[in-house]
């Protein structure tokens, strides 16, 4: 009986076999699968496609060298086209109906909040990789990207300096919605801490996709009729070209009135004529233009990758900030597995606390024990003429992120998880 039950299985499965639909099954189950959430469309999609591309190139690195526990990664991509709510349903496709182990996305913060729920009702884990407003610390998600100490408060402590031309007034100009009003609200407390009054910082929202600046940059050079004045700038998106195109045609220069960018790198800086920017400042944790042997590496990788697979403009190809945060949140990843031995989300969350990794931006860089953001160095740079920046002022090392800003009352004793 035994002997017949096991040749009727024998058969069934040479028929699967010769229908083709065994090594389909046997595929799926020697791949991992990992989600990529980016817009590929709409006003974000000159930010965020270049993540999905950085982290297809991250994955096809990984199964090169062997995959992850001798399985290869297997990228689920979907495009939720800046489309806020669209974000939680993309993600909840790639939990529930994909089964991915990980989802790599989100670059909006009112994007992040929006599948928040959605990773914490199915117990799905993120990896974030854009500098942000803070206030927040999920145990589903790892943020890869800057904490506001980690960019805009040293960003500001820097315009303040004589170094950074003593700046007494400040415009707070950002995209409406979450993260630039968050951290409008942080930089306006810290400015205060600093003796700045009310009557120095001027306050201006601008819709997603807007792009008639006129007005406010007239406004702005008014404004800095009243005393030395810089701008920090938190537009999103497609925004900043038209943005920084009044800039020029203004005749507004960096050194009248200097403008700090917290979401403007390399990527966007390609569609824009820079010559009329130069001298304009962005605050990141990676510049390209950073030199080491595994900058250089990585550089040379995205570029060789953007030519191999013909993606747009790649002969203009360049890497910012957001990308290696991506970079560094995939490995990461693939190592707190590795060493859990298993894709379950919460022996990966135990196993990510202390991971270390040789990063592009100079250091190795740890991802903290308690609050799951990244040690990161703070760097400031001023454009340059052909779309790079030029450090002017860096930390001494790898700052640790202060997930709740200390100038927010309430926040006195907030740490970690």
């Amino acid at each position: 009986m035994q002997r017949r039950y096991v040749l009727k299985s024998l058969t069934a499965a040479s028929l699967l076999a010769l229908s083709g639909w065994m090594p389909t099954l046997m595929a799926a189950e020697d791949t991992i699968k990992v989600g990529i959430l980016h817009s590929l469309s709409g006003t974000m999609a000159i930010s965020e496609t270049s993540l999905k591309d950085v982290a297809l190139m991250t994955i096809e690195e990984i199964n090169a060298a062997g995959g992850v526990m001798g399985k290869k990664l297997e990228p689920v991509i979907v495009d939720p086209a800046s489309n806020w709510p669209l974000f939680a349903e993309k993600s909840r496709q790639l939990l529930s109906q994909d089964k991915v182990a990980v989802v790599f996305g989100c670059w909006t913060s009112v994007s992040r909040k929006s599948v928040l729920p959605v990773f914490k009702e199915l117990n799905g884990l993120l990896f974030y990789p854009v500098q942000y407003e803070g206030e927040e610390l999920e145990k589903n998600v790892f943020y890869t990207g800057a904490a506001p100490n980690q960019q805009a408060i040293p960003a500001v402590e820097y315009l303040m300096s004589e170094d950074g031309g003593g700046a007494k007034r400040f415009v707070l100009l950002g995209t409406d919605y979450v993260y630039p009003r968050t951290t409008n609200k942080i930089l306006r407390a810290f400015l205060h801490s600093k003796g700045v009054k009310d009557s120095d910082i001027e306050e201006v929202y601008t819709p997603f996709g807007h792009s008639d600046y006129q007005t406010i940059v007239a406004n702005i050079k008014k404004f800095a009729s009243g005393g030395k004045t810089a701008v920090i700038s938190t537009i999103n998106g497609d925004s900043n070209v038209p943005f920084y195109k009044e800039l020029g045609n203004a005749g507004l220069k960096a050194t009248d009135v200097p403008v700090v960018a917290f979401s403007v790198g390399e990527e966007e800086l390609r569609g824009v004529d820079t010559k009329p920017l130069v001298g304009h400042l962005a605050a990141w944790n990676y510049f390209q233009s950073i030199k080491n042997p595994t900058n250089a590496a990585f550089v040379e990788k995205w570029k060789a990758y953007a030519k191999a697979k013909n993606l747009p403009n790649a002969a203009t190809a360049v890497t910012n900030d957001p990308m290696e945060a991506t970079y560094i949140g995939i490995h990461m990843w693939k190592q707190a597995v590795e060493q859990a031995k298993t894709t379950d989300v919460d022996k990966v969350i135990a196993a990510m606390g202390g991971q270390t990794f040789a990063a592009p931006d100079g250091y190795t860089i740890e991802m903290d024990k308690t609050n799951h953001h990244l040690h990161k160095p703070v760097y400031i740079g001023e454009i340059k003429a052909d779309g790079q920046f030029n450090v002017v002022w860096k930390s001494k090392g790898p700052i640790r992120a202060q997930p709740w800003s200390p100038f927010i009352p309430g926040n006195e004793g907030k740490q970690g998880l």
